[in-house]
């Protein structure tokens, strides 16, 4: 079951909200638009957050967990798909919540060179002492319902979220699998190994597909359903730029990301 606006499904005895919509897009100018998807999983013995997101979205994330009745207190867990600045940087925000990242990702993370790649180093470094770290190996049950998919090519520790809802699997794949182009491509826009990427899209849509009505929530693009092996959006994309061209601060141009219908 899902909401009208497209941000809420119901299935079994999950809540999932989606907090942030990701999209499937970068900048050419200057660097990576960083806008990831956050989702939010409610259950009878847990509060999950997949991902959390950059600094860019941390009013988002805020204001929404309030309108759901959420406080930051009350998450009791954060899984990180991986390390990357757009998805990891918010853990500080959740002081309650146990940090669940892989241990490939965590090793591979912590030897980064400063200043050269999309690893926040001192929010890793900070995170390798948190007393509530939980590094974590592939097939793994996470929580109750959730299970780990260890998928590299985007890093060498991605991690796949697969939740079991009882009827159907949702597939969280942050960027092991960014959007519907690589889904169907099994090629990706940023991978250090094209053949373990392909390879891990291969696992992913082995998850997906096993069973009817499961949905896929990638790490840079919208929840997708597959019907009669066709791939279709739920939602549709929304992105919009406000820029100060003129002279006043009343005087903006909205820029239009989304696709034409």
């Amino acid at each position: 079951m899902t909401n009208e606006n497209k941000r809420t499904f119901l299935m079994g005895s999950y809540r999932i909200d989606i907090i942030v919509h990701g999209f499937p897009g970068k900048s050419v100018c200057h660097g990576p638009l960083g806008f990831s998807t956050i989702a939010l999983i409610r259950h009878n013995n847990f509060t999950a957050l997949v991902d959390v997101g950059g600094f860019g979205q941390r009013l988002i994330l805020n204001q929404r967990l309030n309108e759901l009745g959420v406080s930051p207190d009350e998450v009791t867990d954060v899984l990180l798909t991986h390390s990357h600045f757009d998805h990891a940087i918010n853990w500080v925000n959740f002081p309650n919540a146990n940090i669940y990242i892989s241990r490939d990702e965590m090793q591979w993370a912590l030897e980064q060179p400063t200043g050269k790649t999309y690893v926040p180093e001192l929010y890793i470094a900070a995170l390798q002492d948190h007393q509530k770290l939980v590094l974590i190996e592939n097939n793994e049950e996470i929580l109750s319902g959730i299970k780990s998919l260890i998928c590299p090519g985007h890093t060498p520790g991605s991690t796949v979220y697969v939740l079991d809802t009882g009827d159907c699997d949702i597939v969280f794949t942050g960027d092991a699998c960014k959007n519907r182009a690589e889904l169907v491509s099994r090629a990706a826009d940023m991978t250090y190994d094209a053949h373990l990427t392909k390879k891990s899209i291969a696992d992913i849509w082995g998850k997906w597909s096993r069973r009817n009505g499961g949905i896929l929530i990638p790490g840079h693009d919208l929840p997708m359903v597959l019907n009669n092996d066709s791939i279709e959006y739920i939602g549709k994309h929304e992105a919009t730029i406000k820029a100060w061209f003129d002279g006043a601060l009343n005087q903006t141009t909205l820029i239009s990301l989304s696709p034409r219908n």
